[in-house]
């Protein structure tokens, strides 16, 4: 995913302010995403090899400032030609036709194109609310239809260990499933912990350090916990109506 745009001209920058709000939230293997700033030909060289693109961007047509539109790679065989371009004047549908001379057989076929119409792009602003508002729609879809089916599935029977020193320690694919950020709010509520995740460290909350290269996680649960004897594996259950991975601290075994 690649967030095109000058981040010091307000709503001309929301692509690359998309790909940090993207970051924060976790990325899952399998993608990468790419601040492009206004750099064209660099964008270009970063479709190399991929499998499937998306750019976002924000677009002047005159409509509804937060107006999203979504082009299918269908509608982008016929691109403007590369004769006299400057490099300063590169924008997104330069950057594909350019990949496409450039890379040849490596550039994907498989390209998408987020357009969000901009309010104001006057140097030093920051976004506007209506674009602000389109920007979190169209994380939404990003989620659901592109970084969502790359996340693990933890199975039904889950689990997490609390060990003598205070640390209760998730494996990689809960971890990875429930809290791509790696940042949660954590609390003790009718005698269970509630982890519940969040957007990323800048929300606060406790961050899940990773313990091995498979990816577990671990974190300091001793001030919450205080002295319950709870050393041990404990079965835990996610709370779809709240949002939380809820952990019945007598539970052990």
């Amino acid at each position: 995913m690649v967030g095109c745009g000058n981040l010091l001209r307000g709503d001309d920058g929301v692509g690359p302010v998309l790909v940090r709000h993207l970051w924060d939230r976790g990325v899952p293997t399998g993608a990468r995403l790419v601040d492009g700033g206004t750099a064209g030909m660099d964008v270009a060289f970063q479709m190399r090899g991929a499998e499937r693109v998306v750019i976002i961007d924000a677009s002047a047509t005159g409509a509804e400032p937060g107006t999203v539109y979504r082009v299918p790679g269908e509608e982008l065989a016929d691109l403007p030609p590369l004769q006299g371009l400057h490099t300063h004047s590169f924008r997104w549908d330069h950057a594909i036709a350019f990949a496409r001379w450039a890379l040849a057989d490596a550039c994907p076929n498989d390209i998408t194109v987020f357009l969000i119409e901009a309010a104001a792009v006057e140097f030093g602003t920051d976004l506007s609310e209506p674009v602000q508002a389109a920007m979190d729609q169209v994380i939404d879809l990003l989620e659901r239809d592109y970084l969502g089916p790359l996340r693990p599935t933890p199975g039904d029977d889950i689990s997490v260990r609390f060990t003598d020193d205070g640390y209760m320690r998730l494996d990689a694919v809960l971890a990875a499933s429930r809290f791509p950020s790696d940042a949660v709010a954590a609390m003790v509520r009718e005698d269970d912990l509630w982890l519940i995740p969040l957007r990323g460290p800048r929300s606060g909350g406790l961050l899940l350090k990773q313990r091995n290269p498979a990816g577990d996680r671990s974190l300091l649960v001793r001030e919450l916990v205080g002295d319950l004897p709870v050393t041990g594996v404990h079965p835990a259950f996610w709370d779809d109506a709240q949002q939380a991975l809820r952990i019945p601290l007598g539970l052990a075994r």
